[in-house]
């Protein structure tokens, strides 16, 4: 009884559902309903509720009793297992628990019970091991403290203090304190949990200068001005909303997000935040001076957690197409409003990511280009994707580009949006092999590199800020046979992806019409 009370952190708004409400890629309902099987009988009694015929017997992967054969995806693990696991199996739930679905289950599994409510309405605290994921209700924070801090606050383990947070529930200290292990600014919540406090009376709105009634997500984030590690943040956010899926309402966008620092949000991705909240963002600046009554709180799973997701993910060898960030990418694109356009030919779609920094040009770009261009069957476009471009834009974009191409940087995270059967080459990895890789094979598109180091030329050795050659602070020309040989290689595995000749096959009967 205790735990099924503790899973309900939102709260029942009504027994009927509205279905636009819910927000989910057509091809994700199927999953969602798995787990609200009263919702699926509503759906299919609903003539507004167009998801009826999609109801079948599947599931994302961390349910109890969901079966292999019924999760959103299996780990495809061409790569010999020998030296690291003992059998295939054995590859395919390493890489499933290190980087798919397994990862939610095992959140939900490590779920531990830190404040225990004395009544049904009480305060109540929850997180899985290391405090990489909690939850909570009822929960009281003191931000006065904050009037005295006069310096910016970001990445600091002393926004709170000793009964700065806590609640009117009974408090296990030794098991907090046990789990508060990871004391890091983006490892774990234990820089702010472990300061819980268990109050002498039940909170009321009385005892609060502000109550936050809608559910609130607290974020504490990566660098914002990187792709890569601000998407970090969102993958997590989203992995984080499949942990606390325990009410229909879990993906909704009602819900208010509180980033844990002062300074003002900013950043090239912000459009990205429209898949997850309605509300403007909030941050420390928010609530100071002020202590805050949460009726429903969340900490999601950090961007830099050890064996996290995905900066620190330690994927096995051989394996790749995680259906964590299959999904991700699904839900994103949903979101966001980002069309597939449809083909009027069969052209191979090229995109060149271009440079507008110092370091990390093409030098011959101009010549690689035009070399491209001059091949009928494909369709080449060169872009920037900057401060200049809508982001929608530039996933837009991207999610219509069958080969992309780009050195290694910040923007080729936009591989995370490629269709299934694309193509990312990574033209030069500048000496960081494992980067784009390991985020390739994470979102199951197809990675390819340059092979030949005696077929590039490095401007000069390049120079680090802070001394010392390196590989990413120069600029390369390329030998023009070598690159149309490796596109060739990126357009022949596009052409033999089935999801690709299936897409080919209704250019096919659209010409006929």
């Amino acid at each position: 009884m205790l735990s099924h009370l503790l899973l309900l952190i939102f709260s029942v708004t009504g027994s009927s559902v509205n279905f636009n409400r819910i927000n989910l890629p057509k091809e994700h309902l199927p999953y969602y309903l798995y787990n609200f099987p009263e919702i699926l009988t509503q759906c299919q009694s609903d003539p507004e509720c167009a998801y009826s015929d999609s109801a079948k017997d599947v599931c994302w992967g961390y349910e109890y009793n969901c079966t292999w054969d019924k999760q959103y995806s299996i780990p495809h693990c061409p790569g010999d297992h020998r030296g690291w696991v003992k059998t295939k199996y054995d590859q395919q739930n390493t890489f499933y628990t290190q980087a798919d679905f397994g990862y939610v289950k095992q959140q939900i599994r490590e779920m531990k019970v830190l404040c225990e409510p004395l009544f049904r309405y009480d305060s109540s605290l929850e997180c899985s091991e290391h405090m990489r994921f909690c939850r909570g209700r009822n929960i009281m924070m003191n931000f006065t403290s904050l009037l005295n801090r006069d310096e910016p606050l970001r990445y600091k383990m002393d926004v709170l203090g000793d009964g700065d947070v806590g609640g009117h529930c009974s408090l296990h200290k030794d098991k907090l304190l046990a789990e508060a292990d990871h004391i890091s600014p983006l490892q774990s919540w234990g820089p702010e949990l472990r300061h819980f406090k268990q109050l002498d009376a039940p909170i009321q709105d009385s005892a609060c200068d502000v109550t936050i009634e809608k559910p609130t997500f607290i974020m504490k984030i990566d660098a914002t001005v990187n792709m890569y590690h601000h998407f970090c943040d969102f993958l997590n956010l989203y992995a984080s909303i499949h942990v606390n899926l325990t009410h229909w309402e879990a993906f909704s966008t009602d819900i208010h997000v509180l980033i844990w620092e002062s300074y003002t949000y900013y950043s090239s991705f912000e459009l990205a935040w429209q898949a997850f909240t309605d509300h403007p963002l909030w941050d420390l600046k928010t609530f100071r001076g002020k202590t805050v009554c949460f009726k429903n709180v969340v900490f999601p799973l950090l961007p830099r957690m050890i064996f996290g997701l995905y900066y620190n993910t330690p994927v096995i060898y051989g394996c790749e197409n995680s259906g964590l960030f299959h999904a991700f990418s699904r839900h994103m694109l949903h979101r966001l409003g980002i069309e597939f356009h449809p083909r009027q030919n069969k052209k191979i779609r090229i995109t060149l990511l271009s440079r507008d920094t110092k370091y990390r040009n093409i030098l011959n770009e101009d010549a690689l280009l035009e070399a491209l261009q001059e091949n009928e069957e494909y369709e080449v476009r060169r872009v920037v994707y900057n401060k200049h471009v809508d982001f929608k834009t530039q996933i837009g974009i991207t999610h219509n580009t069958d080969v992309f191409i780009g050195m290694h940087g910040a923007g080729l995270t936009h591989l995370l949006f490629l269709p299934d059967w694309a193509v990312v080459f990574e033209l030069y990895n500048c000496e960081d092999e494992n980067c784009y890789f390991d985020l390739a094979r994470l979102r199951g598109v197809k990675y390819i590199t340059w092979e030949d180091s005696t077929k590039l030329i490095q401007e000069d050795e390049g120079t680090h800020p802070s001394g010392g050659a390196h590989a990413k602070f120069t600029n390369y020309s390329f030998d023009l046979t070598e690159f149309l040989r490796l596109v060739t290689e990126a357009v022949d595995h596009v052409k033999e992806h089935k999801k690709f000749q299936d897409l080919m096959k209704t250019i096919n009967v659209h010409n006929e019409l």
